[in-house]
């Protein structure tokens, strides 16, 4: 029986997986470089939903000890979106604390048990102060081969309500596909027809770069806008996006439903968000 791509990589999400990345890997600590390496794996640990960076140990530039209390192993979580602490881990091995660069960075590695990973500490991305793939600046989290975003410009009507309230309408959209996401509709920010104030949440996308927030009386932190993308999501530069799981969108005369993904609900969970 036919099973649709994301059903098939589905079934692996409760896996421990890995894959090998051909590239150099650094990391810093302040100005120093803690971290390099050649020789680096991507590992998803069961139910992670973004990889981290793996590496030998012998590339770590520092001291790896074991980490105090306050990691855990979770039980509970369907989904381990970025939004919770990389010290929660799924697979069974040992939480590490690194001593380099004149400090101590708590639970910022992890030696998983699992043999096809010996000798290798995965890291925690937010636990340095900057990484770079090749002579490239990263951000938000280690990239994952699999996960990609497309874009197109669409005239397709587009219109986004909130409990009836008028929000913005368009026909010069670029829709944005992002691997495991809803559709997203960017907008002109000239097709935003209620008010729109700057809010203070920040965010950032390992795929896009990063998000500064807009809120209206109809609710706060509906919709997001990339001033300054990264290359490969210049289409969407200055453009706003709406959250499909927290307004109503008819797009080309049809009402959509609003996402109920478990990942969807997720994202909605770390941002504070309510329907």
């Amino acid at each position: 029986m036919a099973l649709t791509m994301r059903d098939a990589i589905a079934q692996r999400f409760g896996d421990l997986r890995y894959e090998p990345v051909e590239k150099r890997i650094r990391a810093l600590i302040g100005a120093e470089e803690v971290v390099d390496s050649r020789r680096p794996l991507l590992v998803w640990e069961p139910r992670r939903i973004v990889p981290s960076f793996a590496v030998p140990a012998e590339d770590v530039r520092g001291e790896l000890v074991p980490a105090p209390e306050g990691g855990g192993h979770a039980a509970d979580p369907p989904v381990l979106h970025p939004g919770i602490a990389f010290s929660v881990h799924t697979a069974d091995g040992e939480s590490l604390s690194l001593r380099a660069g004149g400090e101590t960075r708590d639970n910022v590695a992890f030696a998983p048990a699992d043999p096809d990973l010996a000798g290798y500490v995965v890291l925690d991305f937010r636990g340095f102060d900057g990484w770079r793939e090749e002579d490239e600046e990263l951000v938000g989290h280690a990239r994952d081969p699999y996960h990609r975003i497309d874009m197109r410009h669409t005239s397709r009507p587009v219109r986004i309500e909130r409990d009836g309230e008028l929000l913005a309408e368009s026909t010069g959209a670029v829709m944005l596909w992002e691997t495991s996401l809803p559709t997203r509709f960017y907008l002109p920010r000239e097709d935003l027809v209620a008010p729109a104030r700057p809010s203070a949440k920040r965010t950032t996308c390992a795929y896009k770069g990063h998000a500064s927030y807009l809120s209206f009386d109809a609710g706060d932190d509906l919709a997001w806008i990339y001033e300054d993308p990264l290359p490969e999501a210049a289409l969407v530069k200055g453009r706003v996006a709406f959250f499909d799981e927290l307004v109503d969108i008819t797009f080309d005369g049809e009402r959509r439903e609003r996402p109920r993904t478990v990942f969807a609900q997720a994202l909605a969970d770390e941002f504070g968000l309510r329907g």
